[in-house]
């Protein structure tokens, strides 16, 4: 499949802007109807505190009476004024008071509005709103006028859903009001604080993934929010991908002319090679004794040739198998041993313990490679004595090691162990045997580390984990 055209990226069908200003509509409703719970209860209990007082004040008519009486019309329109069917009044020990019509209708419910709690007030709020018969109310509680009054009142529950429907149809719109208006602000807001800038962001990104080598300019933006934070950051990362990208670029170009350069120089060095085998049988006998000095010299520029080519090579692709080790380090023994002819480096004291069945999954070449080129080190350092041990390390993995007796890495090597052309400890070195040696490891999903240096010697661990 191939890989999608930025450039064709399509903006989405609902963007930011949009789900932030439906969420803020969303949220702000809700915010309403968390309010609009309380304030119905609130209000049903006003109404009908209202009732009590209106009653109150209707039976204060009683008291201009002699016999505490009025007229049935009267009653009625004294009931009427004041919105209910009947009328109960007790004042501390005083005669109960009545104003009623001939035949006052049966409660069909009681509330004592003084025993109302937040809880009650809702219930029964929602519970009015969703009957849809005519209910007798049989409501009881203090006068507001008068807290020592006790009255008790009956009324239609009709009126009061009415007024109760009324007040939420107010609150709805009032509610859709207030949330389209900060839904507005709160849209212009996070727009101008958020989106914008985002888009900016994301527009910068699809460019630099278009053209990522055209110089950007540096982002001027003093914001000292995350926003800011993130654009200059994304302007330092751009700048700094940009020169990495130039140095790739360079060091790809260089790496092309090294190659070229090896080549040529490696069949140059063979040549010379040839030829230095007849300076060895010269009647000169200066001849002779500058014949393996020069010889060693060309095998190490050979040596460096070797190593720069595999550095600069592409990855390897491992091909794992059941490796036994017990060969492997017999063959890295065998390369490693003198010429013979007693010009070489002296003999090593090759020291190998482990079980004799041991075997790990790895790619033989690639994991042959590594050992020879940190046992190459040992010699060339000057090591008498390298020991090579491998065990297993629960769960899955085996740890192979290797330790010498040489002089140990001086400072500057081990602060540039792994680096190319900059980790080497002896005069002349390229740095590239440990280089190539850890990334040989690492492709075999393995890795090299260093254990241990100093004046007795120096240990590297191989880990190889086992093959799923």
């Amino acid at each position: 499949m191939s890989a999608r055209d930025p450039s064709n990226a399509e903006r989405p069908r609902f963007g930011l802007s949009l789900k932030l200003l439906l969420l803020s509509v969303v949220f702000v409703m809700l915010a309403e109807v968390l309010i609009f719970a309380p304030s119905i209860g609130r209000y049903r209990l006003t109404y009908l505190q209202q009732r009590l007082a209106s009653a109150h004040l209707a039976t204060l008519t009683l008291d201009a009476t002699p016999d505490a009486m009025v007229s049935e019309e009267l009653a009625r329109m004294l009931l009427d004024h004041s919105d209910v069917r009947g009328i109960a009044l007790k004042k501390g020990d005083g005669p109960r008071k009545v104003l009623t019509s001939s035949m006052p209708p049966t409660a069909d419910a009681m509330f004592y509005l003084d025993e109302e709690n937040a809880a009650g007030l809702i219930m029964d709020a929602f519970a009015t709103l969703f009957r849809e018969d005519d209910r007798v109310l049989r409501i009881m509680g203090k006068s507001p006028k008068d807290p020592a009054v006790e009255i008790e009142v009956l009324v239609n529950e009709a009126p009061l859903r009415a007024e109760m429907l009324a007040y939420g149809g107010r609150i709805l719109l009032l509610s859709i009001f207030i949330s389209l208006v900060t839904a507005a602000l709160l849209y212009l807001a996070l727009r101008w604080l958020m989106v914008r800038p985002l888009q900016r962001l994301t527009e910068d990104i699809m460019q630099f993934r278009r053209d990522p080598e055209t110089p950007r300019l540096k982002s001027d933006n003093e914001r000292s929010d995350e926003i800011g934070v993130v654009e200059r950051e994304l302007a330092d990362m751009q700048a700094a991908l940009q020169a990495a990208l130039k140095q790739k670029d360079n060091l790809a170009t260089l790496g092309t002319a090294v190659t070229k350069i090896n080549h040529d120089l490696r069949n140059i060095l063979a040549t010379a090679q040839l030829l230095s085998d007849y300076l060895e049988s010269s009647d000169d006998p200066k001849v002779r004794k500058v014949a393996p000095t020069m010889m060693r010299a060309i095998d190490r520029a050979v040596a460096l040739c070797s190593d720069t080519l595999n550095f600069t090579a592409e990855a390897p692709q491992p091909r794992p198998q059941q490796v036994p080790l017990q060969p492997l380090f017999a063959e890295v023994e065998n390369a490693l041993a003198p010429a013979g002819n007693g010009e070489g480096p002296p003999p090593v004291d090759w020291r190998i313990g482990l079980d004799p069945g041991l075997a790990v999954s790895a790619d033989r070449e690639l994991l042959f490679r590594a050992v020879l080129n940190i046992a190459r080190n040992a010699v060339q350092a000057g090591a008498t004595r390298i020991a090579i041990t491998a065990k297993r390390a629960p769960p899955a993995a085996t740890a192979i090691e290797i330790a010498d007796n040489g002089p140990g890495l001086p400072p500057r090597a081990r602060e540039n162990l792994f680096r190319p052309f900059a980790g080497s400890a002896r005069p002349g070195g390229t740095g590239l045997g440990l280089a190539i040696a850890r990334d040989l490891m690492r492709a075999q999903g393995g890795d090299l580390v260093l254990v241990d240096t100093g004046g007795n010697g120096t240990v590297f661990r191989l880990s190889l984990r086992d093959a799923p």
